[in-house]
């Protein structure tokens, strides 16, 4: 039989790299690839690169195997089988299969965090850092949104500095009847060391250590699942600055909080966080400002 009807009868039977590497060894040890006589050492390196040009499939090596921790449940130290460890009941005749389901939460919290609007970066001081007239138009696009979602707010939230009450404020006339709070923990800061770090952004060390506590206190105040006592999904606002939000966004989803700059988001864009009564949370939308129009978009 010749050497090319043998190429082609284990091609049309094998099929696959196997074959076309087995093939490419015969026609190697004929001489089909040009050497002459003396070349065996280039033959086994030409040989060699064919071998490395297939890929050594397998099924594992097609689903990337996982890293990292496990989901922790019990990340906002509310998961009620871990707050009923070591607790006695007052009631020796009551149902502790009653007991347990009364202390589980019920209800789903959705969380919307927005970025202020485009300031006034020359300010000297907070209280000159004021909204820009873009800035005021943006708020009212994101306050129109929300309205638009046609969603049942508890309370909307804010920093208590002045673009970002300033913000809320705008925000807040399109969303009549929805308390709002001013919270001194929401403030901008520097969260945590970013990694990878960067050039042109450097706190001090004690800057990080002093907002990263205030701002950790923050985000174990607001994120967190439903307490067991509400019966029905809440929807609240908080309107804050860009690392708060991405060091929250970080931290509920248990990505490497120190990734958090590596995110970038958009004046008075829409970020949600869903937590469900599990301790399971999505992120829904992350910086959304697909409500503007291009010419009002910005960052700064």
């Amino acid at each position: 039989m010749s050497y090319r009807r043998t190429l082609k009868l284990i091609c049309g039977l094998a099929g696959g790299s196997a074959a076309v590497v087995f093939a490419a060894a015969a026609a190697d040890s004929r001489g089909y690839f040009g050497e002459r006589q003396g070349e065996a050492g280039s033959r086994w390196s030409r040989f060699t690169v064919l071998r490395a040009a297939q890929p050594a499939w397998t099924p594992a090596s097609h689903t990337p195997a996982p890293t990292g921790h496990s989901w922790d449940f019990n990340w906002d130290k509310r998961d009620p089988s871990a707050l009923s460890n070591g607790k006695k009941k007052e009631n020796p005749a009551e149902d502790p299969t009653s007991e347990q389901d009364n202390g589980k939460p019920k209800a789903t919290r959705n969380i919307l965090l927005i970025r202020h609007s485009q300031y006034n970066l020359s300010g000297n001081s907070d209280k000159e850092r004021i909204l820009t007239p873009l800035g005021r138009e943006q708020a009212e696009l994101t306050g129109k949104r929300l309205a638009e979602l046609g969603l049942k707010y508890d309370v909307l939230i804010h920093s208590s500095m002045a673009r970002a009450t300033e913000t809320a404020n705008i925000i807040s006339k399109h969303l009549p009847g929805v308390e709002l709070l001013s919270c001194d923990l929401l403030r901008e800061g520097a969260p945590i060391e970013p990694v990878p770090p960067v050039t042109h952004w450097k706190p001090d060390a004690v800057q990080y250590h002093e907002d990263g506590a205030r701002i950790e206190a923050a985000f174990r105040r607001y994120i967190h699942r439903a307490d067991p006592k509400q019966k029905e999904d809440s929807y609240e606002i908080i309107v804050c600055h860009a690392n708060v939000i991405r060091y929250f966004v970080c931290r509920a989803l248990q990505f490497p909080p120190e990734g958090w700059l590596r995110m970038g988001l958009n004046n008075g864009s829409i970020t949600w966080l869903t937590i469900r009564p599990s301790g399971r949370v999505a992120l829904r939308t992350l910086g959304d400002t697909g409500f503007m129009p291009p010419d009002k978009l910005t960052r700064t």
